[in-house]
């Protein structure tokens, strides 16, 4: 999964992308209006989450541009004061959630796997392909009940996979669900190697991560 954080709080801003990542969620960061355009105009994004008051100008502002674009991300609104009005007035522009300042950043991550599962075809939080269970929200995969043990790009990756099962992802589209802007440079070898990784703990599971030459890869229920 990948995420534009829109926030000016530099503290605030630095911590929820460092725990966002731990949790094996890219989380790019944007500190003005200017700049969350920026990154919307190069990059598709699972999630958006979106400060109200920003150096120049409004998160509401920038919602209602979005929407009226033609962009369908799902938003959760950041606030620290967040009255009835001002949830009729994001709801109105198209918000999906709203976060009121403080949070806990575990509340703000399960409400993301949340709005991740309303756009998917899976409304549960598991989603099971032969022996193989993933729980988002948890953290959790297994083998026929047994605790899998992957790094966070590794459930990122597998997490992708899942979701898009039968679909084909080149190797370009898996970076830029794994990693943000600000990561060091990646190049393809990173996939090989976390798909290679990951193909072998995947032993015995009922499931196979397939190549498809000069295509990428697909996942499969073997």
């Amino acid at each position: 999964m990948r995420v534009l954080l829109v926030e000016d709080a530099r503290d605030l801003a630095d911590a929820t992308q460092t725990r966002l990542r731990q949790s094996g969620i890219a989380c790019d960061v944007a500190e003005t209006v200017a700049d969350a355009s920026d990154h919307l105009s190069v990059q598709r994004y699972d999630a958006v989450i979106l400060d109200i008051n920003l150096p120049d100008g409004t998160g509401t502002g920038l919602l209602r541009t979005m929407r009226n674009a033609g962009r369908s991300e799902p938003v959760i609104m950041l606030t620290a004061q967040f009255s009835v009005d001002d949830k009729l007035s994001a709801f109105g522009l198209g918000a999906d959630d709203y976060l009121v300042k403080p949070f806990d950043h575990r509340e703000l991550e399960a409400r993301l796997h949340v709005l991740r599962r309303r756009e998917s075809s899976d409304r549960s939080g598991e989603i099971v392909l032969g022996a193989l269970t993933y729980n988002p929200t948890a953290g959790t995969v297994t083998i026929a009940g047994q605790p899998l043990d992957l790094t966070r790009r590794e459930f990122s990756l597998l997490g992708t996979l899942m979701r898009g099962r039968g679909q084909v992802f080149s190797k370009e589209r898996l970076i830029e669900d794994l990693y943000a802007f600000t990561d060091a440079d990646v190049g393809v070898n990173a996939i090989e190697l976390y798909v290679a990784r990951l193909r072998k703990k995947l032993a015995g599971s009922g499931v196979e991560i397939r190549t498809l030459r000069g295509l990428g890869y697909r996942l499969d229920d073997a």
